[in-house]
């Protein structure tokens, strides 16, 4: 362990030692990244039915959101992702699918 490392371990434990109640209300803000892609997808959707419900207080209203864009971005990659895998397979033309 580094330096810096050892310093931030320090200060957190000082901190965590001489001040719980900040601690302990202090937001995550570090969302955690979904499972897959259908996690996510599921998960945006329920985020989409309570933003659409008018029921959120203004700050969770942008706490959510800033979650939906996470989850979007997350869905988009991975979408941008699998189209490369096919292109690889198909020999570098992406060709319309058809359902046989």
């Amino acid at each position: 362990m580094g330096v810096p490392a050892v310093t931030k371990s320090l200060k957190s434990r000082f901190f965590l030692r001489n001040f719980p109640d900040r601690m302990a209300s202090t937001p995550k803000n570090i969302s955690a990244a979904p499972a897959s892609f259908e996690a996510a997808q599921g998960e945006l959707e329920q985020l989409v039915a309570r933003l659409e419900s008018g029921d959120l207080p203004l700050d969770q209203l942008l706490s959510q959101y800033q979650r939906g864009a996470e989850l979007l971005k997350f869905c988009r990659d991975r979408l941008e992702a699998v189209e490369s895998q096919i292109k690889v397979l198909d020999q570098g033309t992406l060709k319309t699918w058809t359902p046989e």
